[in-house]
């Protein structure tokens, strides 16, 4: 198992139903990539203030390192990547196998 940690600082412009509609196109990868086991999509949520700035994230957790592997290039995983980056300032990746 491999989690994909997205983390996401919007843009101070970032339109509302842009960020919803990122997270249609991100929840519904689930359905369209083999190997994905779960997709999670929300705001961040901790009382420990030590978000910086990244107030949105996403976890893809893939069965296996190869699945993550082959989501990287899939045309559907690149349809998304233009939504990310109309509502992204900055983005942190972080992998974790399991």
């Amino acid at each position: 198992m491999v989690l994909h940690v997205v983390l996401v600082t919007p843009k101070d412009d970032a339109e509302p139903t842009s960020i919803e509609e990122l997270e249609r196109a991100i929840v519904a990868l689930g359905a369209l990539i083999p190997g994905i086991a779960d997709v999670r999509f929300g705001a961040n949520d901790s009382p420990e203030g030590l978000g910086r700035g990244y107030t949105l994230g996403f976890v893809v957790t893939f069965v296996d390192a190869e699945a993550r592997d082959a989501y990287l290039p899939h045309p559907e995983h690149r349809r998304v990547v233009p939504l990310v980056d109309a509502v992204a300032r900055e983005v942190l990746v972080f992998d974790l196998p399991g």
